[in-house]
């Protein structure tokens, strides 16, 4: 499996690789002078098991091409409700280590205060709705991971408004 980034859908990249926040920061900004504030937040696999066995790690699926999709609309949305200019996500899928980069939602907008927003209203629908199922496994033994309490919690406040 290879990196999906689909043409029309260039704010979007699923895949296996991992990717460069300084790259991925400026290849948001590309020389856009209206920019005056980037927000990114990166996710990492943490630590679950209490040992940091070697053994450990989050497996994340998708439906190729739906998953990228639903994020692309998604970060409509969030562009709908936020004085923005720009929106990169990037979601890794597959067998990753704890420690491994696991999300990154970058942001772009004039002032902070409406980059801040977009990139946690996007973390809140990425932890809870987005199209992604992930599996925890230790020593071949596995369980799937539901989105957490909190998580619900911090998405409904956006559904709200």
């Amino acid at each position: 499996m290879s990196s999906h980034t689909s043409p029309s859908l260039p704010c979007v990249s699923v895949g296996l690789e991992d990717f460069d926040l300084t790259a991925e920061v400026a290849r948001l900004r590309a020389g856009d002078t209206r920019v005056g504030a980037v927000v990114s937040f990166v996710g990492t696999v943490r630590d679950w098991t209490g040992t940091t066995s070697a053994s450990a790690v989050m497996e994340l699926e998708h439906y190729p091409g739906m998953t990228e999709l639903s994020i692309a609309r998604m970060i409509d949305e969030a562009k709908s409700r936020f004085d923005v200019l720009g929106v990169r996500v990037i979601h890794r899928v597959g067998a990753l280590a704890i420690a491994d980069q696991i999300v990154l939602v970058a942001v772009s907008s004039a002032h902070r205060g409406q980059a801040f927003q977009c990139c946690e209203f996007l973390m809140d629908w990425l932890k809870t709705d987005a199209p992604f199922w992930k599996k925890e496994l230790v020593d071949g033994q596995g369980q799937w991971v539901d989105a957490r309490e909190a998580d619900e919690h911090a998405m409904a406040r956006w559904r709200q408004g």
